[in-house]
């Protein structure tokens, strides 16, 4: 499914059914040693996701370290994002030489917990929210979105993006009762500056998907 949101270019795989021989990497073991068994198989899927973008991408399976806030430690010249929720786990992954960033994020087509959407929105965004009527879980695909846009955010600027420092506009292009596509706009409300001194960022575009049960976004910024 990932795949029909991302750019040629960007690598991707995705795991819906987990297979009970899928072992961590060795050199990953140590950092999930200690983990409960869903975060353990959370970590191990999407990095097994990983590995297979980087073959696509005619790079080595090497081992998938973590860095500043639990970011991959992603091999010279890639850049990418992971993701897993419930029964879904994927990764996409591009060179460095043609894409900026990569942001992906996967969440259930459900609504969001009691009590979330206030901690995770701005008043534009719940405006809309209450006036667009769909099928469809909006509230949770606008969590997904922000997640999508911290990730693409992050490998370029190191600090961080709170849910409130982005202003995330949507276009609806299809939809039925439980399923839909388009695209997604994220205007940034901080100062952009990034790690090499480059053009400061000001926003993200996106695509998303709603199929199968589940939500996908993804930012490929060039």
């Amino acid at each position: 499914m990932i795949e029909t949101i991302l750019p040629a270019g960007v690598a991707s795989a995705e795991l819906l059914e987990y297979p009970e021989d899928l072992k961590a990497h060795p050199a990953e073991e140590h950092l999930i040693a200690k983990a409960v068994e869903k975060r353990r198989r959370d970590f191990i899927g999407a990095r097994h996701c990983a590995r297979l973008a980087l073959a696509e991408l005619g790079e080595a399976p090497v081992a998938i370290g973590k860095g500043e806030r639990g970011a991959p430690i992603w091999p010279r010249g890639i850049v990418g994002s992971m993701t897993h929720c419930d029964g879904y786990r994927a990764a996409a992954l591009g060179h460095k030489l043609r894409f900026r960033s990569i942001g992906v994020d996967a969440e259930p087509h459900a609504a969001l917990p009691e009590g979330v959407l206030d901690s995770v929105s701005l008043a534009p965004e719940r405006e809309w929210l209450n006036t667009t009527y769909t099928g469809l879980h909006l509230d949770r695909l606008l969590f997904c979105a922000k997640e999508a846009t911290y990730k693409a955010w992050f490998p370029l600027t190191a600090r961080w993006l709170g849910f409130e420092d982005a202003h995330i506009t949507f276009e609806i292009q299809d939809s039925t009762e439980d399923s839909g596509r388009g695209t997604f706009h994220s205007e940034l409300l901080i100062p952009g500056q990034i790690t090499d001194g480059g053009t400061p960022l000001i926003s993200f575009d996106g695509r998303w998907l709603i199929a199968d049960g589940f939500i996908l976004t993804a930012i490929v910024h060039a």
